[in-house]
Formats: structure tokens, C-alpha cells, sequence
């Protein structure tokens, strides 16, 4: 009798044992085997969350088959390096994949990455910001009309000033926009905080300047616009050190600057677009330095988002006996006394195949 009842616990056994491995063996497939079912599950993991917790919310989602069966491999095989984040799970793949993903902390990247453009206007980086996120270019140009925004902006930042507020000024930001390769958490980012990211990135560059910035004859807003206007005008850091050189003798003079760029600006013309016309050239406007009422000024504010080496040659420019340039259509830039030499390079320029046609 006890041999009869001893061979069937050890029956029980063997049957509860297979039936347990079995089960096992189960929980570690797939939710689904076959691969048109594919279904991709984001879940995301929380700091802190533990091996049971993190179970049971796979469980919950539909991405394991069984939150017990989970806990018992990542004890046998002492696991404890779970780490944290964003997943994208798919449903198609077994349990030691899922844990895998997790151990090794591959986690899914909703970040965008936007490069500004140095010497880009508001427009570009308002159609920028609306090709690379979910924001559209007026949600950009109405944050830009906020003026209790632009007020929080001016109390938050010293380099920013009621010189912004000129309701002659196309976008207030205009030029405060350090240009460089920012990086978003996702697609979601507000354009609030894409301007916050970049004019902090610009407060610390500014900042390793604030002390000449402060002695400088010019204020920071009318040195940004400076910045803008060299950045357009020649490509190396030698050549925009001389254009701006060239600037401050016209302005000591009571010249017009007689900028292009600045035109081009003031009529919301990209440059490469087209040629300016006689009518714009010779209208009044705070931003056209080639315009009546423009002696000796500069404009009213930036005309794009200059570099640092725009900026610098702004802070370090060059004293020089010119008061005319030109650039051929390569970009090479000639320096003039007069207007006489100035007009015998233009034809110079002309003779030689190097003069800039649309």
C-alpha cells in the first residue's frame, strides 16, 4: 500500500512538473507567433521600478505573456541591471528579447535634432522649427508677437533689452538666435522652449563677453545687428573684421551704410531670390541702409542670426582707411578709398566674368 502511494506522489510530481515547464516554456514565447499580427507596444519604464514592477507593467501591456514567468528567469539567471526609459516593444518577439532590450538600455529616441543656419533669418527658422516638430510657422510668429513673452525674456536675460520692443522691428528675436545644432526631447517641443534652449546657449557665449560688450561704444542689440550684417556681407573672419571697419568709418562720416543685405531684408526678399529694384533700393525703411534717412545709422535691428565669428569681428574689427566694398561671385571681397575706385572694381569685376548675376 505505502509503494502504491509513493509512486503516485512521485507521479503527482513528475505530471506537476511537466506541467510547470511546460508553462514555463509558454511564458517565455511571444504574445503572438505569427508576424502579420506584428504589433509594436511603446512602454515606458520609470526610474526606481523594480523587477516585479516592471513585469507586471509588461504584462499589463500586452507585451509578455505572463509577469510570473518574467520574475522567475531574471532570478535564475540574476539579472539586475534593468535599466530605465522609453521602449518600443514588438509583441512578436519571446521574453529573453524583451529583457535583453531592457538590459542593455535600448531605449527608443523620440529626440530631434535641429541644425539653425548661420546667417538665417526668422522665416527660415520659423519654416525650420515647422519641418522638424509639430509646431506650425505662425505658432512661431505669434509667440514672437507676445509681448508679455518678449517682457519675461527682457527681465530674464541682461543682453536682451526694450531696444526689442521697436514696433519697427520685424521679429524681436531677430539676431539673438545663436545659430548652431540644438537637440529637442521630441517632436512635441513648444517653440517657447526651443527659444529658451537657444538664448541660453546664447547668454553663455555672450557671457565670456559681457565686459567688452559693456565698454563698447555700441549697445548689444546694435552690435548684433552689426554681427547680422557682417555675416552676410563676406564669409571669412579677416573680411567681416574689415566690413565692419568699414561700417564704423561711414557712421563717423554720416554715409549710409549702403548695405544690400539690409534691403534685401527690408522687403522680406531672400537673397538669391531675385534682384532688388530701383523703387526698393531708394525707399525709406529702418532697415534699409541703401534708403533716404539712413545716414550715418544702422539699421534698426538684426537682419539674421549671426555666427560667432560674425560677432567677434563686430567686437575685434579693423581699423582700415576704406569706406567702399564689393564682392565678386565668389565671395572675395575688395576694399576701396573712394567711390571712383569703387566703381573702376565694380567694371573690373564685370570685365572678368565675376560679377554676381541672378
Amino acid at each position: 500500500m505505502i509503494k502504491k502511494v509513493v509512486l503516485i506522489i512521485v507521479g503527482l510530481i513528475i505530471v506537476l512538473g511537466i506541467g510547470s515547464f511546460s508553462w514555463y516554456l509558454n511564458g517565455m514565447k511571444p504574445v503572438v507567433t505569427s508576424k502579420s499580427s506584428n504589433e509594436v507596444i511603446s512602454v515606458e519604464i520609470e526610474e526606481g521600478m523594480g523587477t516585479s514592477s516592471i513585469a507586471n507593467l509588461l504584462e499589463k501591456n500586452n507585451v509578455i505573456k505572463s509577469a510570473t514567468v518574467m520574475k522567475i528567469y531574471v532570478k535564475l539567471n540574476n539579472i539586475t541591471n534593468l535599466k530605465a526609459g522609453k521602449y518600443d516593444f514588438s509583441n512578436t518577439e519571446d521574453l529573453q528579447t524583451i529583457i535583453n532590450h531592457i538590459k542593455n538600455g535600448e531605449v527608443t529616441d523620440d529626440s530631434v535634432k535641429i541644425t539653425f543656419i548661420e546667417g538665417k533669418n526668422m522665416r527660415w527658422i520659423a519654416k525650420t522649427i515647422a519641418d522638424k516638430t509639430e509646431n506650425t510657422e505662425d505658432d512661431v510668429f505669434k509667440l514672437l508677437e507676445d509681448k508679455q513673452y518678449i517682457n519675461s525674456l527682457i527681465e530674464k536675460y541682461w543682453f536682451i533689452t526694450d531696444e526689442v520692443k521697436d514696433e519697427r522691428i520685424y521679429y524681436p528675436l531677430e539676431g539673438y538666435l545663436l545659430p548652431d545644432t540644438y537637440v529637442f526631447e521630441n517632436k512635441n517641443v513648444s517653440v517657447k522652449s526651443i527659444f529658451s534652449v537657444i538664448l541660453n546657449f546664447t547668454e553663455k557665449y555672450l557671457n565670456s563677453y559681457k565686459e567688452e560688450i559693456e565698454k563698447n561704444s555700441l549697445t548689444t542689440h546694435q552690435i548684433l545687428t552689426m554681427a547680422s550684417m557682417a555675416e552676410l556681407e563676406g564669409k571669412s573672419l579677416e573680411d567681416r573684421e574689415e566690413i565692419v571697419g568699414v561700417f564704423y568709418n561711414r557712421i563717423r562720416q554720416g554715409m549710409s551704410l549702403g548695405s544690400d543685405v539690409t534691403t534685401y531684408y527690408a522687403f522680406k526678399v531672400d537673397m538669391g531670390d531675385r534682384d532688388l529694384t530701383v523703387k526698393e533700393l531708394n525707399t525709406e525703411n529702418p532697415y534699409n541702409t541703401r534708403g533716404p534717412g539712413m545716414s550715418g545709422m544702422i539699421p534698426v535691428g538684426p537682419i539674421c542670426n549671426p555666427s560667432k565669428s560674425a560677432i567677434e569681428a563686430t567686437l575685434n574689427y579693423t581699423e582700415t582707411d576704406a569706406l567702399y566694398f564689393v564682392a565678386d561671385k565668389n565671395g572675395k571681397v575688395y576694399f576701396t578709398k573712394n567711390n571712383s575706385e569703387h566703381n573702376k572694381k565694380i567694371q573690373e569685376l564685370k570685365s572678368k566674368g565675376l560679377w554676381f548675376t541672378y
